[in-house]
Order: structure tokens, then C-alpha cells, then sequence
């Protein structure tokens, strides 16, 4: 493997050849080369679109030079878009403010801009990753606004559609099942009758009030910490960067994205992850319980509850042919079990 120099205030550092990234990263997957989970995609795509958003404001209020800050979003675009994925290596375990991701991204965003108008990876000239990249910025804001950005974009896009397409499924199951009776258990011992209708209707309570609740924390999700770089102040940035940094993170997301009421809180505090977090464990509970009803409902064929008869989508068993097991049910409890304990975590 070939090495080029790369320079930062302790000295040299020797990088890959044929990686973007330079000293900072480099030093931190020396030093914090920790487990096996890698900084995901969303989280550094998310940071991309602060960096293009920053290189947009800062070009337009004439403090970066046009075409470096053109060039600097022409990278970003490629981070954003996934093409320079190979060049995020990070873990999980680093610094608590997340600065060694924010500046492995200014890192790759400089260097291939500096690659695009023809200069010398390493270099830092004409694009610097500080200076340039990470202009009118801090890890301190940056990394809390990509975290909400990344929470967001996953929310809407893929969280939410599921669980209302989930949602729709469960209601047609009210009609479909409204006339097929059945004992209604509590404690497990047989009780009064209850058609099976009804007890999914249940289940589509459960899951709409659940989908509300979700809606309803994304709101505080919108507010971004953008514009109060280091402590909240906004320091080394211009009159109304953070309304204007915002404005352009809206057309980039196309999120309802809003300015921080209060930076110094947005910076030092996460309270509306945590309550997302806290309704992600209520709509884990509420999954959990409606898979393991399921499930237990679908026990059999011979010798359990046999009230519902579960698809078939795979064999079951390596040494019982024909048997069949509720494996969505179990996939979708592990699930819940893994963001009940990230929660509680």
C-alpha cells in the first residue's frame, strides 16, 4: 500500500494513497480502532448536507470564494449521494463531541474538491477542511443537527410508511375478522366471548395511537442546533446564519426544519432524542405484544391455541419436516428487544 503525507498541528501522519480522508481520521482509526460498528451511512450523509448547506450560505454572503465553495458542494454532493463511501472508515467509539467524524467528512469533502480543480491531495490548498469545509461551523453543532437530520430523513422515509402500511393491514383484519367468534381469555383462562374482529381492532388502536405518538416528537426533532458552533453563542458566524443555514437545509431535506429556540440547550442537552427514543420503546412494547399474541394464538397445529393459522414462508425445522414456525412474529420481538434495551440502555 502507497502512503502520501498528509500534516496537522502534531506533525506528520501518513495516510493511504488512494483515501480521501486525512490526519485527523487517520489519527483516530489509530487510536480508536474499537469494536466492529462503523459510523452509519445516514449519520455522515447527514453531515454532508450540513457542509453543502454552509458552503452555500458562506458563498452567498461572499466569505468563501465561489468556486471553491461550487467545488465544495459538488463533493458534498457526492458524499451525500453515496459515491465516496469507501472513504468513512470511523467507529462508533471516539471522542464524545464526534469530531473525529466531523472532520473525516470536512477531510473527504476537501480533498476531493481539491481533486476536482486539479490539485494535490494532502495539500489542503486551494480547499482547506477547516477553514473552508467546516467554515461558520463546530462539532458541537454540527454533529446534534445530524443526528436530528439523520432521525428525521429515516423516520419519514422508512419508519413511518411501514408502520402505517402495518396499520392499514390491521384495520381491513377488524372487517375481515368481525364475524368469526371466539373466547376471549384473561389471565390466560377462557372469559367471555369476543369475535376476533375486535381483538385486532386492538391491535390497530395500539399501533395508530403509536404512529401519533411518533409524529408528534418529530416535531421537536425539526429544531437544530445549526448556528450555535461551539457553545451555543454563535461565534465566528454572521448577523442570521442560523435562520439562513436552515433555510437551505429545508430545500436540501425537504424536512420543516427550524432554528433552536435556545442553542446553549440544543448543544448541551438531547431531550428530544430522548423522548423520540421514548417512543420508539413504546411502539417496540406495543409490536412486542401484538407479535407474541400472534404467535401464541398461532400455536400448533396439534396441540396448542391453533386459533390462527400463520403464513408459510419457510421451512421451519432442519429435523422435523413440515413444521412451521411464526418466524416474522420472533424476527420483529428481537427487533423490539434490541430498541427496548438501546433505550434503557
Amino acid at each position: 500500500m502507497k502512503f502520501r503525507k498528509e500534516f496537522d498541528s502534531l506533525g506528520k501522519v501518513l495516510v493511504p494513497e488512494d483515501k480521501y480522508w486525512g490526519a485527523s481520521t487517520q489519527r483516530s482509526n489509530k487510536y480508536f480502532n474499537i469494536g466492529d460498528v462503523v459510523v452509519g451511512p445516514m449519520l455522515i450523509k447527514s453531515i454532508a448536507m450540513i457542509k453543502k448547506a454552509a458552503a452555500i450560505v458562506n458563498t452567498k454572503n461572499k466569505d468563501l470564494d465561489p468556486k471553491i465553495g461550487k467545488t465544495i458542494i459538488k463533493a458534498a454532493n457526492e458524499v451525500i449521494a453515496g459515491k465516496l463511501k469507501d472513504h468513512f472508515p470511523l467507529k462508533v467509539f471516539q471522542t464524545g463531541s464526534g469530531t473525529q467524524t466531523n472532520m473525516n467528512v470536512n477531510e473527504v469533502i476537501a480533498n476531493r474538491a481539491i481533486q476536482i480543480l486539479g490539485g494535490k491531495m494532502g495539500t489542503k490548498k486551494p480547499v482547506h477542511p477547516n477553514d473552508h469545509v467546516n467554515k461558520s461551523q463546530s462539532t458541537n453543532d454540527v454533529f446534534p443537527t445530524a443526528m436530528h437530520i439523520a432521525i428525521a430523513i429515516r423516520t419519514r422515509g422508512r419508519l413511518l410508511p411501514a408502520l402505517r402500511l402495518l396499520e392499514s393491514e390491521l384495520k381491513k383484519k377488524i372487517k375481515q375478522f368481525s364475524k368469526i367468534i371466539k373466547v376471549g381469555r384473561t389471565h390466560l383462562q377462557d372469559a367471555t366471548p369476543i369475535s376476533l374482529g375486535q381483538e385486532f381492532s386492538g391491535y390497530h388502536a395500539q399501533l395508530k395511537k403509536c404512529i401519533e405518538r411518533i409524529e408528534k416528537s418529530l416535531e421537536e426533532i425539526y429544531f437544530l442546533a445549526q448556528g450555535g458552533t461551539a457553545v451555543g453563542t454563535g461565534l465566528n458566524t454572521r448577523k442570521n446564519f442560523d435562520k439562513k443555514i436552515i433555510s437551505e437545509l429545508r430545500k436540501i431535506t425537504k424536512l420543516p426544519l427550524k432554528p433552536a429556540i435556545n442553542k446553549f440547550a440544543a448543544l448541551a442537552a438531547h431531550d428530544a432524542i430522548v423522548n423520540f427514543s421514548g417512543t420508539m420503546n413504546t411502539t417496540a412494547v406495543c409490536l412486542m405484544k401484538i407479535a407474541n399474541d400472534i404467535r401464541f394464538l398461532g400455536s400448533g397445529p396439534r396441540a396448542g391455541y391453533g386459533e390462527l393459522i400463520l403464513p408459510e414462508n419457510e421451512p421451519g425445522s432442519s429435523i422435523m419436516p413440515g413444521k412451521i414456525n411464526p418466524t416474522q412474529c420472533e424476527a420483529v420481538t428481537m427487533v423490539c428487544v434490541k430498541i427496548i434495551g438501546d433505550h434503557n440502555a
